[in-house]
C-alpha cells in the first residue's frame, strides 16, 4: 500500500456482499492460492487476491471500477481449491450483483431488483401493465373454437378491420417497443457510467475516449466475437462444463432475435404492403422452424444451468441467492410459457393457448424491463469490461496515460 494512503471502508458495503453471497469474506487470510489457479491472473494483476483485499477493507469505489470483476465468468477454481473456504466466486459473484445496482438507471427500480421481497411486485408491474391493455384492446375474451382454428392468438388483443396494421400487432409494439426502448437505453447509461470510472482507475480523463467508429472496430466487435465463440470457458477446470448451458442459450437468444427482427420487418414494415403477412408464421416457414429450435435450445440450455447452480451449491457450498436464481427463473418462464402457448394452440385449446400466451408475454415483458439491473445484464456490463481489456492494452490507452 502507498504510503500516506487512507483507507475509508465502507462497512455497509462489507454487510452487503456477506448477504449476498459473499458471507465467507473474512476467511480469507491472503495466501493467492486463487489467484495462482485463476487463468485471468497475471504478475501485475494477482487476481482476484487483489479484489479479496479490497472487498475486506470495504473499497467500494475500487470493485465497481474494477474490469477484472467482470472479466471473471465464476468458473469456480478459486473456490475449490481455496484451503481456507473462503469462495472468492461468490465474493466476486456479489461484487458484480452491487455493481448493476451502482450503475443502474434509474436507481429506484435497479434497487427493486435486489430482494426477492419484491418478487410480488417485479411480476406484478408487468402483469397488471398488459391486463389493463389488454382489457382497453377490447380482445378480454375467449373466441369460439372455429375462429381461434382460423386466426390461433393474432387477436389475443381484438380485431379491426384496419388492413394497414393488425390491432394485435399495434399493441404489441406499444408494449414491447418502448421496454425495449427502455432497456437499451438503461444499459447504456450504466455501461457507459462504469466505463467512465474504469478509465479514471487508468489514472485518464474519462473525456479522452476513442471515437464511436475506433471504440466499434477495435474493441466492441472482437469482445463479441470472443463472447460468441466462448473462448475462456475452456480455462476453466472446475465448473467447464458450464459452457453446455451457456452457449446453446446464447444461440437461442440470437435464434430469436432473428425471428423478432423478421416480425417486426413482415408485420410492421413489409405488412403494410402485403396484409397477408399479418397472420400467423406458417408452420412450413424455416423462420417458424427457427423459432421453435431456439425455444428448446433455450429451455434446454437453461435447464443445464439449472443442474449445474444445484450442483455447485450442493457439492462446493456455494451460497445460493436470489441474484443468481431471479434469472434463471424468468428465461426458464420465457421459454416454456412460449412453447406450452404454441402447442395449446396447434392442438385448438382455448383457455391454455390464451393463459399461457398472456404469462409468456409478462415474463418476456419482465425480462426487458430488468435486464439492466439483473444478472441478465452481465451480457452488457461483461462485453463492456472485455473491450475496456483491450483499449487499456492497447497503444490508445498508453498514449492517454503518457498525456
Amino acid at each position: 500500500m502507498a504510503e500516506g494512503m487512507r483507507v475509508e471502508p465502507d462497512l455497509e458495503f462489507i454487510k452487503y456482499l456477506k448477504g449476498a453471497g459473499g458471507d465467507t469474506l473474512k476467511k480469507c487470510f491472503q495466501c493467492a492460492t486463487c489467484s495462482v489457479v485463476c487463468p485471468l491472473a497475471t504478475d501485475k494483476k494477482p487476481f482476484p487476491r487483489k479484489e479479496m483485499i479490497w472487498a475486506q477493507w470495504g473499497l467500494k469505489d475500487k470493485l465497481v471500477a474494477d474490469p477484472d470483476v467482470l472479466l471473471c465468468h465464476q468458473c469456480g477454481d478459486c473456490t475449490a481449491y481455496c484451503p481456507r473456504g473462503a469462495k472468492p466466486g461468490d465474493v466476486l459473484g456479489a461484487i458484480r450483483a452491487y455493481a448493476y445496482t451502482h450503475y443502474g438507471f434509474p436507481a429506484g427500480l435497479a434497487k427493486l431488483c435486489t430482494s426477492s421481497k419484491n418478487l410480488p411486485l417485479l411480476i406484478g408491474l408487468p402483469a397488471a401493465l398488459i391486463l389493463v391493455l389488454w382489457a382497453i384492446s377490447g380482445g378480454l375474451h375467449l373466441p369460439d373454437a372455429q375462429t381461434f382454428k382460423e386466426v390461433g392468438l393474432t387477436n389475443f388483443f381484438g380485431h379491426w378491420d384496419f388492413h394497414w396494421l393488425t390491432k394485435n400487432v399495434f399493441f404489441i409494439d406499444i408494449i414491447f417497443v418502448p421496454a425495449f426502448m427502455f432497456a437499451a437505453f438503461a444499459a447504456f447509461k450504466g455501461a457507459s457510467a462504469m466505463w467512465n470510472k474504469m478509465v479514471e482507475g487508468l489514472g485518464g480523463d474519462p473525456a479522452f475516449r476513442p471515437s464511436c467508429k475506433q471504440f466499434a472496430i477495435d474493441f466492441l466487435w472482437p469482445s463479441i466475437v470472443e463472447t460468441i465463440q466462448h473462448k475462456r470457458f475452456n480455462e476453466c477446470t472446475e465448473n467447464k462444463d458450464r459452457v453446455n448451458g451457456h452457449l446453446p442459450l446464447m444461440l437461442a437468444f440470437l435464434g430469436l432475435l432473428l425471428v423478432t427482427g423478421y416480425s417486426f420487418v413482415a408485420k410492421d414494415i413489409v405488412g403494410l404492403l402485403i396484409p397477408s403477412l399479418h397472420g400467423p408464421i406458417g408452420m412450413m416457414n424455416p423462420v417458424k422452424w427457427l423459432a421453435n429450435v431456439a425455444a428448446i435450445a433455450m429451455i434446454v440450455g437453461i435447464a443445464i444451468l439449472w443442474g449445474n447452480r444445484k450442483k455447485m451449491e450442493e457439492e462446493q457450498g456455494v451460497t445460493p441467492t436470489f441474484y443468481d436464481w431471479f434469472l434463471i427463473w424468468e428465461i426458464m418462464a420465457v421459454g416454456v410459457t412460449g412453447l406450452v402457448a404454441e402447442l395449446s394452440r396447434l392442438s385448438g385449446l382455448v383457455f391454455p393457448a390464451y393463459l399461457f400466451y398472456y404469462l409468456h408475454l409478462v415474463s418476456v415483458l419482465m425480462l426487458f424491463l430488468y435486464m439492466p439491473y439483473t444478472k441478465f445484464a452481465h451480457m452488457v456490463y461483461r462485453t463492456v469490461a472485455m473491450a475496456f481489456e483491450k483499449y487499456r492494452e492497447s497503444g490508445f490507452a498508453e498514449n492517454q496515460e503518457e498525456a
